[in-house]
């Protein structure tokens, strides 16, 4: 359900339901309750609410900006390890260049078949949430099968195919930290704690009186707020390939591998 909404809303619009629902909830809620029990205006309790309010509002606010602080570096380290592949694919085939011409071009036709595969293909599976190591495995055995028939000759060509060897376990390391990372979510348990927390948080606003009923919207609407958009991060930054917030394909389209998307679509197709 996550993953659907991040792929068919806008953040903007996900803000609004979020963020503007929980106020309007929260404001309402405050509203019917000082209705019904008119002594809440009074604050005959604040002392007490005011305690509880501050105490698990502080436990609550550290819980959040843990996950938030956790979701965040994810999403980073899935960006590096994005660029990190595209980097490697593409100094395999600067390697390449050292060899002779029939090992090069069976590298490029292995190389462009992979970024091709891994944007078109696997970028959508992952963007779904059901990513797959087989979508990119042949051309990954395919290229190291390219390099384990060729023998270098001259000592230029064996440093260069050391490099490219090490380029390409690189990019199956990285391959493997992709998808990992594409199948991640936020724990149960830390799901709970995030959204479940604020359906006490919120409410406790309710309780904490003031003789002006514009005085009180106010707090219960920017403690409301405060906790919706917290919130919002959570949910948008939870999955790291989709929304409008996720990582994107684009190191995959750059440097010397912007070649391999300039080419037409016949030469594509026989990459693959």
């Amino acid at each position: 359900m996550s993953l659907w909404l991040l792929n068919h809303f806008s953040t903007f619009t996900l803000a609004v339901f979020t963020v503007g629902g929980t106020v309007l909830l929260a404001v309402a809620g405050s509203v019917l309750l000082r209705r019904r029990y008119p002594s809440v205006a009074r604050g005959e309790h604040n002392e007490m609410v005011g305690v509880t309010l501050g105490m698990f509002g502080a436990i609550y606010g550290i819980i959040l900006a843990f996950v938030i602080v956790t979701l965040w570096t994810q999403l980073e380290d899935t960006q590096t390890i994005v660029a990190s592949e595209a980097t490697d694919a593409a100094l395999i085939t600067r390697d390449a260049a050292a060899f002779p011409p029939q090992v090069r071009a069976r590298l490029d036709a292995t190389m462009s078949g992979y970024v091709h595969t891994v944007v078109e293909d696997q970028w959508p599976r992952m963007r779904a949430g059901n990513p797959s190591y087989g979508a990119t495995e042949t051309h990954l055995r395919a290229a190291f099968q390219a390099l384990q028939d060729y023998d270098p000759k001259s000592q230029s060509e064996q440093v260069f195919y050391q490099e490219a060897v090490t380029h390409l376990n690189d990019v199956a390391s990285q391959r493997r930290a992709r998808i990992t990372m594409a199948r991640q979510e936020l724990p149960p348990l830390l799901q709970a704690l995030a959204f479940g927390g604020a359906l006490v948080l919120v409410p406790l606003t309710f309780l904490y009186g003031m003789r002006k009923l514009r005085v009180q919207i106010l707090f219960v609407a920017s403690v409301a707020g405060l906790v919706g958009f917290s919130l919002l991060l959570v949910f948008v930054l939870d999955r790291p390939f989709a929304g409008e917030l996720s990582v994107s394909p684009t190191p995959y389209r750059e440097g010397a591998l912007a070649q391999y998307w300039s080419r037409g679509a016949h030469d594509v197709s026989a990459h693959r």
